[in-house]
C-alpha cells in the first residue's frame, strides 16, 4: 500500500506540474493585415487587428480577444504591444492606429515625431500641411484634384 500511495502521490505531482506548465502567458503578438500589430487567437491561426480588440465584438472563436481580463481596466490590462500612448499622458491608441494617416491621438504624436517614427507619406498619400487637423502631414491621394483644398498651399488640387 506504501507503494500505491508514492504511486498516486507521483501522479498528483505530475498532473499538478502539468497543469501548471498549460498555465504559462502565451506571447499573443502577430502581425494583422499591412503588417499591423495584432493579436493572436487560441486558435494559433486568427490574428486580430489591435484595434478590434476589446471593441465587444468577439473575433476569436473562443471569444479571449474581449474576455475580462484583458479588457476589465483599459489601456492597462493590455499587452504593451496593442497599445500606444500619446503624448499628452491621458491619451492612448491601439498600437495598429499608429502610423495611419489619421490623427488618432489629436495632436498628431501617434503620426509624427520621435514616439511614433512613422515612415514618410506612403504612395497612397500626398506629402503637404493639411488644413483639416483629421491629417498630420499627409493626406489621402484620393482626395487630389477634387475640388475641395485639403492642403495649406493647394497643391492637393494643383500639383499631385
Amino acid at each position: 500500500s506504501a507503494v500505491a500511495l508514492l504511486v498516486l502521490a507521483a501522479a498528483v505531482t505530475s498532473a499538478v506540474a502539468l497543469g501548471l506548465l498549460l498555465r504559462v502567458p502565451v506571447n499573443r503578438f502577430c502581425a494583422a493585415s499591412n503588417n499591423r500589430t495584432g493579436f493572436l487567437c487560441d486558435n494559433r491561426a486568427t490574428c486580430v487587428p489591435a484595434s478590434q480588440v476589446c471593441d465587444r465584438v468577439s473575433n476569436c472563436r473562443n471569444g479571449e480577444d474581449e474576455q475580462e481580463e484583458l479588457c476589465g481596466d483599459l489601456p492597462r490590462s493590455l499587452p504593451g504591444y496593442l497599445v500606444f500612448r500619446c503624448s499628452n499622458p491621458a491619451y492612448w491608441v491601439y498600437a495598429d492606429q499608429r502610423c495611419n494617416g489619421m490623427n488618432d491621438c489629436g495632436d498628431c504624436s501617434d503620426e509624427m515625431g520621435s514616439l511614433a517614427a512613422c515612415p514618410l507619406c506612403g504612395s497612397e498619400w500626398w506629402s503637404c500641411s493639411p488644413v483639416l487637423y483629421e491629417y498630420c502631414s499627409c493626406v489621402p491621394r484620393r482626395l487630389c484634384r477634387d475640388g475641395i483644398q485639403h492642403c495649406l498651399s493647394w497643391s492637393d488640387e494643383y500639383v499631385c
